[in-house]
């Protein structure tokens, strides 16, 4: 063989080394990265990561109408769905898209923890809902599930059917939650749930509006991406130890004080 070729297949397999880096680089950019056992939702691209917040917007849906907040709905013009008790010494504050795959990880991984601080009485939660992923790839099923979830919230039954949407959530190109028969459906998962009153908020997009201007709080906010989740005013993401163990800890130290 020639020095030529042994170069030439020499060129030719660092070329195919640095196409393979490049792609696996961009496959973590794709991920939810785990450390130190908390899920960091980690900045992708906006085409495919569904989490920046400067493409956002993009949606079409008519949402200028008037803004009807769910019933309980509290914080600042009543864009916050509370969960727990109102005594409780530590808020977590979590922003979240029904359609982000970043968000399912953490609840997959925070709701047993979440569920039993709640419960407890140790911990309320704030959730605040946006529609990223319908600003960055099209569609309005972030849209369409948030205002199921305020409509589950009118009947008293936001947290199940929140897990609900989570637990069921389908692929992100996937705008399967665009479909008013989809979320009407994962309904019947949620005891007393499925009423007429339930449908006719999902399908008439009763509380449209509140969601876009919820999305609008944060975008104004100078969040990066959702999740975006805080303890008492602290993004815990940015303690890169943060674990479900440690979380709980953290509010018990705080109800004891």
């Amino acid at each position: 063989m020639s020095e030529k070729n042994r170069d030439g297949k020499r060129t030719a397999r660092e070329r195919l080394a640095e196409e393979r880096a490049k792609q696996k680089t961009a496959e973590k950019r794709r991920r939810v990265l785990i450390v130190g056992g908390a899920v960091v939702c980690v900045l992708a691209l906006a085409a495919v990561g569904g989490v920046l917040a400067a493409n956002a917007g993009k949606d079409k849906t008519d949402t200028a109408g008037p803004v009807t907040a769910p019933s309980g709905a509290n914080g600042d013009d009543s864009l916050a769905i509370p969960v727990g008790k109102e005594s409780a010494k530590s808020t977590l504050t979590v922003w979240e898209d029904f359609r982000c795959p970043a968000c399912k990880s953490f609840e997959d991984a925070y709701r047993s923890t979440i569920h039993e601080l709640t419960d407890a009485g140790q911990l309320k939660v704030e959730y605040h809902l946006a529609t990223l992923i319908d600003g960055n790839m099209g569609g309005s099923g972030s849209l369409r599930a948030a205002n199921a979830a305020a409509c589950a919230q009118d009947t008293g039954k936001f947290t199940a059917y929140h897990d609900v949407l989570f637990e069921n959530q389908p692929a992100e190109t996937d705008d399967a939650y665009a479909k008013n028969s989809k979320l009407i459906e994962l309904a019947g998962k949620v005891d007393g749930l499925d009423t007429s009153a339930f449908k006719k908020c999902v399908d008439d997009g009763a509380h449209d509006s509140w969601v876009a201007k919820s999305h609008q709080a944060f975008q104004g906010g100078g969040f990066s991406g959702t999740p975006t989740v805080l303890l008492n005013g602290k993004n815990i993401y940015q303690d890169q130890s943060m674990t479900p163990a440690k979380l709980k800890q953290m509010v018990q130290q705080a109800d004891k004080a």
